[in-house]
């Protein structure tokens, strides 16, 4: 099969199959040759490496992959896809295409019977419009992941590996730098695409590292971060006591005990202040009579 970035071959494979692209889906092609190969030297890690690919598409990141790692499993949800991708991956053994939604599939399972006593990378061209589930979906559940190498929007990338207690910061970076440790690779241009999105992208590296908090503190670091930057304009205290459900004097409580001005904003606190607070408004929680 020839070039998969190449124009003409896309368009062929279109009419083959009678495929159109979906903007439900989010389906935006690489043309630009230099993009998969660069995604796959990050994301494969030895010759063994099992990868998770979400989203194919015609197959240009599944072959790059294909080629560094021991074993591809790819994820795609459109099933009219799936004819092409008998053509387009023949000849590459080491590759299963698994037809379904991520969002909805046990990934758990899945990973249990392709990649059995294995650590996975993942590698994606996610689509903009679901970036944040999928991710948080691969981070939160536990699944025996190492990295995760994807390509997003431009702006999601920014987002998602700002820098707690900059302005840029928000909750998603904050939830993903719990799981994880992000850096942004390299950009892609919009002209990199078929059809040309209206807006550029970037690869950005997820680390996965052991989450600080467990259990009950966890799950209250997730809703004061929610709280705080719900309304990020407001103080700590003021934005607290609205999400948290919780008295002023409960929360300011809380803010002393980690340590932290309740004057302050939470675009100005770091990770760690937050963990802290996590772990302050636990202990504190009233308890059921």
């Amino acid at each position: 099969m020839e070039r998969l970035t190449d124009l003409k071959n896309i368009m062929a494979l279109c009419e083959r199959f009678g495929f159109t692209f979906d903007k439900g889906y989010g389906q935006n092609f690489l043309v630009n040759p230099s993009v998969c190969p660069r995604i796959a030297r990050h994301a494969v890690q030895g010759k063994d490496a099992a990868v998770l690919e979400i989203g194919p598409g015609f197959g240009v990141l599944t072959r790059e992959l294909s080629r560094l790692a021991g074993k591809v499993v790819a994820v795609e949800i459109d099933r009219r896809l799936l004819p092409a991708l008998d053509v387009t991956l023949k000849g590459y053994d080491n590759v299963t295409v698994v037809q379904g939604d991520v969002m909805k599939l046990d990934l758990a399972a899945l990973c249990r019977e392709q990649f059995p006593g294995k650590r996975i990378s993942v590698a994606a061209n996610l689509p903009y419009n679901i970036t944040s589930p999928i991710l948080m979906k691969l981070l939160e559940t536990g699944l025996p992941v190492d990295s995760l190498t994807v390509m997003v929007q431009k702006e999601a990338a920014q987002r998602i590996c700002a820098e707690p207690g900059s302005r840029a910061c928000g909750a998603i970076s904050l939830a993903v730098r719990f799981f994880s440790d992000p850096e942004i690779l390299f950009p892609v241009s919009r002209g990199s695409f078929f059809p040309a999105p209206k807006v550029d992208s970037a690869v950005i590296s997820l680390k996965v590292k052991q989450p600080p908090l467990e259990g009950a503190a966890r799950a209250c670091f997730f809703r004061l971060v929610k709280a705080g930057f719900a309304q990020r304009r407001k103080t700590l205290s003021n934005a607290l006591s609205a999400g948290m459900g919780r008295t002023r004097p409960e929360v300011a409580a809380a803010l002393a005990a980690a340590g932290i001005s309740e004057k302050k904003r939470a675009e100005a606190l770091q990770l760690e202040d937050w963990l802290r607070l996590a772990q302050c408004f636990d202990s504190a929680a009233p308890k059921p009579d």
